[in-house]
């Protein structure tokens, strides 16, 4: 199936005159804005970017404990440790949310506090043993840091489409539950909605968001994605459809105008073509966007 969908992708790009490798790091590119641009609202209403940022980086850690696994079973082999890393991280990713979450019930200290502590015991544990990553696989910690959309598979993508699915089959039955909670629990537990539930709900979702989006485009621009496009819907918005609308909007276009700056655009230094990084692109796009939405936001609210 895999390969089907690899040569119907490629028959895809000789027909627009493009590469093989745009066509795939495009569209995880489009699904990667849609999945991110629909739970940043809330990612920002919940004041959850810290949140986001640590279980990104505790991804670190769910490789040092992949590479455990392999180490301790005696696994090798290329293809199973493929497909064996992720699935840990992924775990534990969803793990390391919902236990900071219920440490910061159960305690009287800050969010942040209690983050950072999860964030430093993750990224000590991967310290521990990321030395010994290069015993198992070819990856490399650089990888996951930066990454790459113009190295996504087709099992990357199929994963990617699943993920799409899954969030919007989340956010279409609980959407209004879950800006509600967001936004003013007190009044939603009085209207008999199930704020805790809907808390680890999101949490479980932002987990598996963030950990399968590492995959393809790396911990830095899976953040900037999350944060940035809704942060500068915020300055925009009149009212939290406006919002979620525009988040998606300017996820998808930071996404693909990134794409297309790091294919047409190579500045020359000192004699020599650089090749911009496709990410990074993306990523300053964002803060182009922020940026300009912080200028525009006074005129519209003058002229509202």
């Amino acid at each position: 199936m895999l390969t089907h969908l690899d040569d119907l992708l490629a028959a895809l790009a000789d027909a627009i005159g493009t590469q093989h490798y745009i066509v795939m790091g495009t569209l995880a590119i489009i699904l990667i804005s849609l999945i991110c641009g629909s739970v940043g609202a809330m990612v920002i209403g919940n004041r959850m970017a810290f949140f986001a940022d640590a279980l990104a980086h505790c991804a670190f850690a769910g490789v040092g404990l992949g590479i455990l696994t392999a180490l301790l079973t005696g696994v090798r082999n290329e293809q199973t440790i493929d497909w064996l890393l992720p699935v840990i991280m992924i775990s534990f990713g969803v793990l390391v949310g919902i236990g900071i979450a219920f440490v910061r019930e159960r305690t009287n200290l800050a969010s942040d506090t209690v983050i950072g502590v999860f964030f430093a015991a993750a990224v000590g544990f991967a310290g521990v043993l990321m030395g010994a990553l290069k015993l198992v696989t070819n990856k490399s910690p650089e990888n996951m840091m930066f990454g790459s959309v113009f190295y996504v598979g087709v099992g990357d993508l199929l994963l990617l489409l699943g993920l799409a699915v899954l969030t919007a089959f989340v956010i279409g039955l609980r959407y209004n539950q879950l800006v509600f909670a967001s936004f003013n629990p007190s009044l939603a537990r009085s209207r008999q909605i199930p704020v805790r539930l809907l808390n680890y709900v999101f949490i479980v979702l932002l987990g598996v968001i963030v950990n399968v989006c590492i995959q393809a485009v790396g911990i830095l621009l899976i953040n900037a994605m999350l944060i940035v496009p809704a942060a500068a819907a915020v300055n925009l918005s009149r009212n939290l459809r406006q919002m979620f609308w525009l988040t998606i909007v300017m996820s998808l276009l930071a996404g693909l105008g990134g794409i297309l700056l790091s294919i047409n655009f190579r500045p020359h230094f000192g004699g020599i073509v650089v090749q911009l990084g496709a990410g990074g692109c993306i990523v300053l796009l964002s803060v182009l966007f922020f940026a300009m939405s912080m200028l525009l936001s006074p005129r519209l609210r003058r002229a509202g």
